[in-house]
Order: structure tokens, then C-alpha cells, then sequence
């Protein structure tokens, strides 16, 4: 049966009997079979637990129940949100045999809508990465070209969607890593205000910078699911309740901020190219665009390299051996099963921006990094303030250049960061940020980003239906 369908087109087809909820979830899985052995998407298939849950939804259907909007269509979940009962490896060997005990929030949420769990998907260990080549398992591949990239941390998610193995997924976002392989593999994803929705059942690996979010097939699909996902929970004390946007776009009245600095030297002149054209489509359309500022772009991804690795040492100190995960407990005292647990469970990666992050908070440091870093992250925020009192949304390009080959950058780690350009800044700041497919360069994908002032998901959705 034909799988690349909208939330809504698997609705209709569910209430009018077209195919049944059972059907839909053995297609995805076999296509799942099928395909995933070249892809490596996913770390675990839920396939019983998902065909128990189709057939109880289907009865429902077959009762007369009127069904949630969400209710039988099947999701991929990525690996760092706890579904409870299924494995939460954070593709890392220290969590390799971890059952999640509960469920996250957002999970909580979704399955109240009657939402089916197919499965968890691959990311970069702990969500450290910009490729989903450093899961302590495998590398993800591209659906679109299987010898590049798919982007992360999220890739297994973004890769899911892109290949039909799913009607949405979701990602976290940490400085780029809903948006960055939504962009790779020609997918929309949005990446919330900080805030808008709860973090619990979230493994952390940056507390004031992660945030859930949804990757989809378009930009109707990513509201859906962030309306149901969003909002405040007492078990998240960063959540807040709000209104989101204006649900209507007056095109005349729209002013679109364009950041000189995003425009950079090493840039693919294909993806400028493209993201100009985009922008001048809008004008055309009748928004007004002008040129706004945000001078300390060239200080964010060492602030956010600085901010990430202090937040990351700090929280994956818990990954002890002594409550859950990986144990090395033979050890003759408790200094040494620390480091044997470590040692063997964390990959280089993790290790590498966990001594970053503890020499940054270190004694004599501190104050020349981590407490510099917190003021650049401050000076950035006030950046898009200032923008945003001429403008009401910003318009870059997702990725300086389309999805590169595995492999290519995984010994330049400077070259590797630099994906996190034009995306960190975003989380640096706390706003709302979407990346909607944009074209192809050179045959592969790419993306624009869409930039709003807190809680205008509404807006940031609108405009990027636009383009």
C-alpha cells in the first residue's frame, strides 16, 4: 500500500475504511524489513507491541469510537526519549541494555492520542554529533544517496521519514540536530522555543539547550504533532503554558529579516543560490525583506561548544555504574569501577567533550570560558531581540552545503562543528526555528531555515507552508 501519506490522509483513509490501522503498521513494517539493512535507521523495532496496539485501535474503528487525529498512525521515536518497556541505548554501549522504566512526556502525550511506537532510531552517542556517525552501533546512511551522511544527532529519525518508514518521528535538538538532517535528507523539521515542550523522559545531554521535537513529510504534519507534544508539564519545571502565533499570515504585512552574516565564505554558492531565490519568491509575494544584523554570529559555535561540553559533563556524571547502564563492579574500589565503566561504555566522542567540559568549569578556567561563553550566549539572545523589533521572522539557509560522505569529516572535528553554523545560535537564544526543504544541489537535498520570537511555532509553520 502506498506509505508516502500526511497524518491526515492516513486519518481520512482510517475513518472511511480504506485500509485498517493493522495493515498500515505491517506495511511500514516490511518496509522497515525491507530497506532498513542498507539504511541503519532505527536501534529496535517494536513490532509486537505495535500490531497488539493497531488491532485494539482498529476495533475502536470498527465500534463507531471516533478516533484522535493521531490515533493508528505509526511514529519512529528517537533513542534518547524514554518509551517505557523499550531499550533507550542513546546509541551508546553504556546504555546498551537500558529499559526505559516510564515514559517520556511527549511519549505520555502521544499515546493518550492513541499514536503507534514502531520503533527507536540510531543517533549520534548521546546526541554528540552532526552525522550519526559516532552511535557506538553503526553509521546511518541517506536514504537519498546511501554514501553520505544523513545529518544528526537525529539522523536515524530523519532518515525514517525521508524513507516511508513512518508517517513522523521524533528528534531532540541540542544545536541543530532536529534541523540539520531534516535538511540532508529533504524533510521538514522543527526544532520549539525552549520551553514549549517538556523535557522529561529526555536523556540530557545539554539541559538549557535540548528540546523535543517533531520531523515530518510537511509542515501541516509538524504543527500536528507539536500541538499535541507542546505545552506545560509539572514534571519539567522549564515547561510553559502559551499561545502559539497567529494562525493566519497576511503576506503584505509579513517582514522578513535576512542576517548578512549568514551568508559566508565557504558557503556552497548552489545552496545561496537556492535560499535567495526562496526569499525573493517571498518578496514577490508581497513581504516586505531587508537586511538585519546579528554581529556575534562568529563567536557562537565556540560559545556553544563551551556551553555543551560543561552542561554534558555535568550530566553524564551519572553514568556511574552503580544505579543503572554498563557496570565494570569487579573492580578492587569504587575510583576504579567509575573509570572501567566510563572507559569501556563511552565513546571517543562523549569522552572528548565530557574533559572539554570539565577543564571549561575547572578551577582558574572557568571564569576565562564557561563564564565568558554565558555572556556571548547573552550578547547572541539580544542579537535576534534587536532583529526582531524590525522584523517577525529571519530567513537562513539550515546547512552551509548539502550532506557530505561518510567518512569525510569524521577526522577535521573543526569541520564537523561547523555544521552547527547556522543552527546553534538558535538554542543559544531559546527560539523556534524550522527547516523546510528547499530545492536539491547537485541531486541532494537542502533547506531553508525560518527563525521566529518565542512561542511563534504558528508563524515560522506559516511561512515555511509559503515556500
Amino acid at each position: 500500500m502506498e506509505l508516502d501519506l500526511t497524518i491526515k490522509q492516513i486519518h481520512k483513509g482510517l475513518v472511511n475504511k480504506e485500509f485498517t490501522v493493522l495493515e498500515l503498521t505491517k506495511a511500514y513494517l516490511d518496509r522497515i524489513k525491507k530497506r532498513d539493512k542498507d539504511i541503519f535507521s532505527l536501534m529496535s523495532i517494536n513490532d509486537q507491541g505495535a500490531i497488539k496496539h493497531a488491532k485494539e485501535i482498529d476495533k475502536d474503528i470498527s465500534l463507531g469510537k471516533k478516533i484522535p487525529l493521531l490515533a493508528g498512525i505509526p511514529l519512529l521515536v528517537k533513542d534518547n526519549i524514554l518509551v517505557k518497556g523499550m531499550k533507550a541505548t542513546c546509541s551508546s554501549k553504556i546504555l546498551e541494555n537500558y529499559i526505559a522504566p516510564y515514559d517520556a512526556t511527549c511519549i505520555k502525550r502521544l499515546k493518550e492520542q492513541g499514536a503507534i511506537i514502531l520503533g527507536k532510531t540510531n543517533l549520534d552517542e548521546f546526541a554528540m554529533g552532526s552525522s550519526t556517525e559516532n552511535s557506538a552501533f553503526f553509521s546511518t546512511k541517506n536514504p537519498v544517496d546511501l554514501e553520505r551522511v544523513p545529518g544528526g544527532s537525529s539522523g536515524g529519525s530523519a532518515a525514517g521519514v525521508a524513507d516511508n518508514f513512518c508517517a513522523y518521528a521524533l528528534g531532540s535538538d541540542t544545536g541543530g540536530s532536529i534541523r540539520q538532517p531534516a535538511s540532508f535528507c529533504g524533510v521538514v523539521g522543527l526544532k520549539p522555543t525552549y520551553g514549549a515542550v517538556s523535557r522529561y523522559g529526555l536523556v540530557a545531554f545539554g539541559s538549557s539547550l535540548d528540546q523535543i521535537g517533531p520531523i515530518t513529510k510537511n509542515i501541516e504534519d509538524a504543527k500536528i504533532v507539536f500541538d499535541v507534544i507542546s505545552g506545560k508539564d509539572p514534571l519539567d519545571s522549564t515547561s510553559v503554558d502559551f499561545l502559539s502565533g497567529d494562525t493566519k499570515l497576511d503576506i503584505s504585512k509579513l517582514k522578513i529579516g535576512v542576517p548578512k552574516e549568514y551568508f559566508v565564505d565557504g558557503m556552497d554558492k548552489e545552496v545561496e543560490r537556492s535560499i535567495k531565490e526562496k526569499i525573493e519568491k517571498l518578496e514577490k509575494m508581497g513581504a516586505k525583506v531587508q537586511r538585519v544584523s546579528l554581529p556575534h554570529a562568529k563567536y557562537v559555535v565556540p560559545a556553544y561548544y563551551i556551553i555543551n561540553t560543561a552542561e554534558a559533563s555535568a550530566n553524564l556524571a551519572r553514568f556511574d555504574g552503580i544505579k543503572y547502564g554498563l557496570s565494570k563492579n569487579d573492580q578492587k574500589d569504587l575510583l576504579n569501577v567509575y573509570l572501567a565503566t566510563k572507559g569501556e561504555g563511552f565513546g571517543d566522542e562523549v569522552k572528548r567533550r565530557i574533559m572539554l567540559g570539565t577543564y571549561v568549569l575547572s578551577s582558574g578556567y572557568y571564569d576565562a570560558y564557561y563564564s565568558k561563553a554565558q555572556k556571548v550566549r547573552a550578547l547572541v539572545k539580544k542579537d535576534f531581540d534587536n532583529a526582531f523589533k524590525k522584523v517577525d521572522v529571519i530567513i537562513t539557509p539550515t546547512t552551509p552545503t548539502p550532506a557530505f560522505r561518510l567518512g569525510e569529516k569524521t577526522n577535521d572535528l573543526i569541520e564537523m562543528y561547523l555544521n552547527d553554523i547556522f543552527t546553534a545560535s538558535i538554542n543559544l537564544a531559546g527560539l523556534p526555528a524550522v527547516s523546510v526543504p528547499s530545492g536539491f544541489v547537485k541531486k541532494l537535498p537542502i533547506g531553508i531555515q525560518i527563525i521566529g520570537k518565542p512561542f511563534q511555532e504558528n508563524t515560522i509553520l506559516n511561512v515555511a507552508q509559503l515556500i
